[in-house]
C-alpha cells in the first residue's frame, strides 16, 4: 500500500479564524491527529491533558493533548489533537476519518 495524504486545517474553536493547514499522512494504525505543536501553540490552544502512545517499535511516548476543528475533505470534525514534535510530519488519525465517515480501502 502507498502513503496517502490529505490537506487538512486545523482551527482553535475559540478563534475560528484563525488556522493552521498542511499535508497530513493518512496513518490507519492511529487513533489520533497529530500536529507539530509550534502550530497548535501558534493558534492558542493550550495542552487539555496526556495521552500515552505506543509506537511502531512498541516503546511508549505520552504527549500533550488537546481538542481542535479539523478539516478535511470539505467535512470539520472536533478532534483530540497530539502535540507532536515541532519538525513532526502531521498524522490524520482514525477517530477524525471515521467522523466523517471516511475509510482508508488499501
Amino acid at each position: 500500500m502507498g502513503i496517502t495524504q490529505v490537506t487538512a486545517s486545523v482551527r482553535n474553536p475559540a478563534r475560528p479564524t484563525k488556522l493552521w493547514e498542511g499535508l497530513f499522512l493518512v496513518d490507519t494504525g492511529a487513533v489520533d491527529c497529530m500536529v507539530p505543536g509550534k502550530h497548535l501553540r501558534a493558534l492558542g490552544l493550550k495542552p487539555r491533558g496526556k495521552r500515552t502512545y505506543e509506537l511502531a517499535d512498541g516503546s511508549e511516548v505520552t504527549l500533550n493533548v488537546t481538542v481542535a476543528e479539523v478539516e478535511f475533505m470539505g467535512e470539520t470534525v472536533g478532534a483530540t489533537v497530539i502535540y507532536g514534535p515541532d519538525d513532526a510530519e502531521p498524522i490524520i488519525g482514525v477517530t477524525a476519518r471515521e467522523s466523517v465517515g471516511i475509510e482508508v480501502d488499501p
